[in-house]
């Protein structure tokens, strides 16, 4: 009896396939490979956020400290006396309660003898040295290397709190004295993303030591409490509320992974930790620079003294141009001086930086254009090995600036 079993079907190669008949069939599977690349890429830009971000912020906090290790090693600090210069924090003695002698005028016809006159000379002053602040930071530069040992954390702190700034690290509000400052000095920073320094600044507790360096001195802050905000209360923490101490305000979003309320860690100036402070900079709208944190030549300053948070009397070095604007409000320092606060970065909304938009328009046609070159390149050597392999790199490379220009559109995710 003959076998009329057909033969073996051999399997036929996926490149020569017949295409499949544009039928319902088509249409579902279609869809359904859309929503599984969709899937991949939304996954894709979540990674991107947690951890992608923080590449170029870890780059330019790279840059960052060579730059302000450079200017605090060039800073020479110097103070300035009367008729003297001497290191920040000495005094000099104008004038000693002693008698000296002189001799009188003698007149032949009336006296042979000479009489001795007592004058007292000025009583005993002690000047405190002058310190000349450094001229403010543009937007965008170091400002501060920010350090607290509860989180960690050791990072440079940029002039500015926009979401550009925050991108390179913790950002100093420009209308807010600076740190070693009277007044209150302000500092935000990202809690999820671009290495996210916040992160655990919920966990910070009352006496937590604060240090942050500035071109001006060394200052210690302690922890004196936490609040949560809603957004709307969140202009209220950052003015000066005391004009006559030194506070720090370092401020997030929480909870994590939303930007719904605003976390609040208030600090004061340790002073026997600290150099003496300095006072917030003369600001003239529009102008920035030198000529505006120098006191006047020849002039003669002025002191008093404030209290820190555990009792101890500290000085304060002021200058003629500056002694009569000591921070009342947030905009006593900083290159505005339009006495409003800076918007609040962490809220905003969705296609708040529009221009973006023409540029993940770009990189999203090059992610498209490199993908159908991996396609077609599988497709000519019939491997796909070998596309992939080829166009892997350039792929994520396109992806990674289209992620970056897409995230420039949506809320902050802190």
């Amino acid at each position: 009896m003959t076998d009329t079993t057909p033969e073996d079907h051999h399997k036929v190669s996926h490149w020569d396939r017949p295409k499949p008949p544009h039928d319902w069939r088509w249409v579902v599977g279609g869809f359904g490979r859309t929503l599984i690349t969709l899937g991949l890429l939304m996954f894709g830009f979540v990674a991107y956020q947690l951890w992608g971000t923080g590449i170029q912020t870890a780059q330019a906090q790279r840059e960052l400290s060579a730059e302000f290790n450079k200017l605090v090693g060039g800073a020479g600090t110097t103070t300035t006396t009367i008729g003297t210069t001497a290191p920040i924090g000495t005094t000099t003695t104008i004038g000693t309660s002693v008698p000296t002698t002189s001799t009188a005028a003698t007149d032949p016809a009336t006296s042979s003898t000479t009489t001795p006159t007592v004058s007292t000379a000025p009583t005993t002053t002690t000047t405190p040295a002058l310190a000349s602040a450094k001229p403010i930071p543009a937007e965008g530069d170091a400002v501060a290397r920010l350090e607290i040992p509860r989180m960690g954390l050791n990072r440079i702190v940029v002039e500015g709190a926009a979401a550009g700034d925050l991108a390179k690290g913790p950002g100093h509000f420009p209308e807010t004295p600076l740190p070693g400052q009277l007044g209150n000095a302000a500092i935000a920073g990202h809690r999820t993303t671009h290495l996210h320094p916040f992160y655990d600044i919920d966990q910070l507790q009352p006496g937590d030591a604060i240090t942050v360096t500035t071109l001006n001195g060394r200052y210690v802050y302690h922890v004196t409490g936490t609040e949560v905000v809603s957004p709307d209360d969140y202009a209220a923490v950052i003015p000066t509320t005391d004009p006559t101490k030194a506070t720090l305000t370092l401020v997030s979003c929480t909870p994590r992974y939303s930007s719904s309320n605003r976390i609040i860690v208030h600090a004061e100036l340790v002073a026997g930790e600290s150099d003496p402070l300095t006072t917030a900079a003369p600001v003239v709208p529009g102008v920035q620079g030198p000529a505006q944190t120098l006191p006047d030549e020849g002039s003669v300053p002025s002191t008093t003294t404030v209290a820190d948070s555990v009792g101890a009397t500290l000085p304060l070095i002021t200058s003629p141009t500056t002694a009569a604007t000591a921070p009342v409000s947030v905009a006593t320092s900083g290159a505005t001086g339009t006495g409003t606060t800076s918007p609040d970065a962490f809220a905003d909304g969705w296609f708040a930086d529009t221009s973006a938009i023409p540029q993940a328009l770009f990189w999203s046609l090059l992610v498209a254009a490199v993908a159908y070159g991996i396609l077609w390149l599988s497709r000519k050597v019939r491997r796909y090995w070998v596309g992939i392999l080829a166009g892997f790199v350039p792929f994520l490379v396109m992806l990674y600036f289209f992620y970056e220009n897409v995230n420039r559109l949506l809320p902050p995710n802190l």
